[in-house]
């Protein structure tokens, strides 16, 4: 009995060390990911089963080091062992998913968190919303606001610059000038970037006019990149009365 005991707080104790030392190995700065992994596994052979915050960590670094593959592999086993992934684990899946430009699955795995009652933050809500826009498909970006908003979020100016990029881009402009009335009347306050982003859209895609009739109403003061966007749009002109 004696001998159980003492072999059990033994591997209890390793346990412990090896989470910790693992968890050095996991930050980008100081660790080396592949350790971490081997690490893992060492812990696996010796049959000291590793806990939620040694997968999550392993993830996170995982994530952080561009193995997306491997970090959903340890997602996968977590499953298999019923251990549940917490929002840092999910946080970093979904951060890996957008940067490979895998969106469709960043969304499915933000959706998965919601249905484990967990809340994403706006970061990771804009990440997601961010790569629907910059692939074109702006209509998934306005459909995860009103989830983001049924959520409990109120949604800042950097989801509407996200969303009102993705209109710009499109051509939309009509659209991208009723977000901005949206916005005003849920009184979010557009930023300089929001401005430059309409302003942008506008002189590619709608009329110049229409911008400084608003920029006069809002007593806004034109800057370098506001300058950029209206000299590409007289150079346009330009050329094109020149032909």
């Amino acid at each position: 009995m004696f001998a159980t005991s003492s072999t059990l707080l033994f591997q209890e104790k390793a346990k412990i060390q090896l989470s910790q030392f693992f968890q050095q190995f996991s930050r980008p700065k100081t660790g080396d990911v592949c350790k971490a992994r081997g690490l893992v596994e060492e812990m696996t052979r010796k049959g000291l089963k590793p806990d939620k915050v040694t997968y999550t960590s392993l993830i996170d670094g995982l994530c952080k080091g561009s193995d997306l593959e491997a970090a959903l592999e340890i997602r996968n086993v977590m499953v298999r062992e019923a251990i549940q992934l917490d929002d840092i684990a999910y946080t970093a899946l979904i951060s890996g998913l957008c940067r490979e430009r895998l969106i469709d699955d960043a969304e499915i795995m933000l959706r998965e968190m919601l249905n484990v009652d967990l809340k994403p933050d706006d970061a990771t809500f804009t990440m997601v919303m961010d790569g629907f826009c910059k692939k074109g498909d702006v209509k998934k970006g306005f459909k995860l606001l009103k989830v983001m908003q049924s959520d409990g979020h109120i949604p800042g100016i950097i989801i509407y610059n996200v969303l009102m990029n993705g209109l710009c881009k499109l051509g939309q402009m009509k659209n991208a000038d009723m977000l901005l009335h949206a916005m005003l009347n849920l009184g979010v306050a557009p930023d300089d970037i929001t401005f430059n982003i309409l302003l942008d859209g506008h002189c590619k895609y709608g009329n110049p006019d229409n911008y400084e009739k608003l920029r006069s109403e809002k007593g806004l003061i034109l800057d370098y990149g506001s300058y950029s966007s209206l000299i590409a749009s007289l150079s346009k002109t330009s050329k094109r009365y020149n032909r």
